[in-house]
């Protein structure tokens, strides 16, 4: 593969003028973006259970929230419309295997950048930070302040989330374990546990879904970075999703998505994190 050729593509990239549609920019064959820009087909994975962020809208069965918007923007640099992407759900447990099996391009899930899914899979960015919180019902909150006050580990997480296994080491014990938020929350609801724990983004999607039912409760306890999961090995793909991230934190689409969604959902912006250069 010819580095310069995938080098001077995306400058051309970084180059265009902010728009819905970009100019076309012909990417180096061979290249997984010639093969998706060709193709007129993109398969992105993405969460279906976190409002604002990645949200299944069972009034309009459409994909919606912070990430969706990323993966739509990705699409649109390589010339594709949002009609041109396959969404398909991803949960926690299965975004190394999906890319591993070829099942998707690109994961846009929360996904947070670790060495450990790095020695599986490639992640691209950070494009966003958040930090591990808890969710309680609302009117325990003055009762259940924090981590510290759930007794006998009645928390609930989701399996494949990095949540559990902080949860465990900071506070020894070991929570219940869902399949995906939302059962989480029902079970939390319903009084079989008494919290929820994982991303504060993710917890404050549910807050604004149900705010006379549920509140956050203290301080972050973790920094999460989100990055774009792709295929490892591939450089120039990561060098592209790089440049996407830098430029969308540049042109104001970045400031756009987040007010139309997780602004919304009264989450306060945080500082654009640094994309951090590619391992690949």
């Amino acid at each position: 593969m010819n580095r310069l050729a995938v080098a001077l593509a995306v400058v051309a990239l970084l180059a265009l003028p902010a728009c819905d549609s970009p100019e076309f920019v012909d990417f180096p064959a061979g290249t997984t973006m010639h093969r998706l820009q060709h193709s007129g087909r993109i398969r992105i994975g993405v969460k279906a259970d976190q409002p604002s962020l990645g949200f299944l809208n069972p009034a309009t069965n459409q994909y919606e929230g912070f990430d969706v918007e990323l993966a739509t923007i990705v699409a649109a640099e390589l010339g594709l419309s949002r009609k041109q992407i396959t969404f398909v759900t991803t949960t926690s447990r299965v975004r190394e295997d999906y890319l591993v099996q070829g099942r998707v391009d690109i994961v846009v899930a929360s996904y947070s950048m670790s060495d450990r899914r790095r020695a599986v899979v490639g992640q691209a960015g950070p494009y966003f930070k958040t930090g591990q919180q808890l969710l309680v019902r609302r009117a325990e909150k003055n009762v259940i302040t924090g981590p510290e006050k759930i007794r006998g580990g009645r928390v609930c997480s989701v399996s494949g989330s990095t949540s559990i296994d902080r949860w465990r080491q900071l506070y020894g014990t070991t929570p219940e374990i869902a399949d995906n938020y939302t059962k989480c929350v029902q079970r939390l609801l319903t009084r079989s546990v008494d919290g929820v724990t994982t991303d504060g983004v993710v917890l404050l999607g549910y807050v604004a879904q149900l705010p006379t039912k549920l509140a956050v409760v203290g301080p972050e306890f973790s920094v999460d970075a989100y990055g774009i999961g792709y295929p490892k090995g591939d450089r120039a793909l990561c060098d592209f999703l790089s440049g996407v991230i830098t430029k969308v934190e540049h042109d104001g689409r970045w400031n756009k998505a987040f007010k139309e969604t997780l602004g919304q959902a009264a989450v306060a912006a945080p500082p654009k994190p640094a994309v951090e250069p590619c391992r690949d």
